[in-house]
């Protein structure tokens, strides 16, 4: 099957319905800049991938996903069996000041991965991925450090694991980056590309 836009026929409304409740949601109750998160910018470029059927944009939204779906999974399915966090970037789900329904929408991260891997199987994976997505983090990571620090968007200001800042701005984010192209997008890359067929270039 080449790629284009009949490719989804029902996943494209599907998709649609999603941003059209969640799109709002966040953005009434977090703001914003919540949307420049990379899990949320995944949600919004997959969302454009499926409508265009677009192999590079699929792909690299699956670079940034699947892993941080586990990761995500883990976390808070370590605090429902044991009451400790064992990342630590999921305890907005038990914040009571934010309504469960809009909390209960960020199970987009376990949704999310699944679709992606399934979309792959269709249209193939563009290993043009890894690139595109690193200079995504990249931009975001500079943006986000021009938030609050109370946010760490992004983790722009402390890690997520030792909660700590690994230098001035410069390294601290270039560390991030590193972390996040080698740990996560680069393993996430290699096995994707072993595991799905090239695009289908269109003549």
């Amino acid at each position: 099957m080449t790629p284009g836009s009949p490719t989804f026929p029902v996943l494209r409304w599907f998709s649609l319905l999603w941003m059209i409740v969640w799109l709002p949601a966040y953005f009434r109750v977090w703001g914003w800049s919540n949307l420049l998160h990379l899990c949320d910018v995944a949600v919004i470029l997959s969302f454009v991938g499926i409508w265009l059927a677009n192999p590079l944009l699929l792909s690299s939204q699956a670079v940034s996903s699947v892993a941080a779906g586990i990761l995500w999974v883990s976390d808070v399915g370590w605090r429902l069996a044991t009451g400790r966090f064992l990342i630590g970037g999921a305890d907005y789900m038990w914040d009571a000041r934010y309504p469960l329904w809009v909390r209960l929408l960020s199970t987009f991260h376990l949704g999310l991965p699944l679709v992606l891997l399934w979309t792959l199987r269709k249209v193939g994976y563009d290993k043009r991925a890894l690139g595109l997505q690193a200079a995504i983090a990249a931009i975001l990571l500079i943006i986000s450090r021009f938030f609050a620090e109370d946010l760490n968007m992004n983790y722009a200001f402390r890690d997520p694991v030792f909660h700590r800042a690994w230098g001035p701005a410069v390294a601290h984010l270039a560390f991030i980056f590193m972390v996040i192209v080698a740990a996560i997008y680069w393993p996430t890359h290699l096995l994707l590309a072993r595991l799905f067929r090239a695009p289908v270039i269109q003549s």
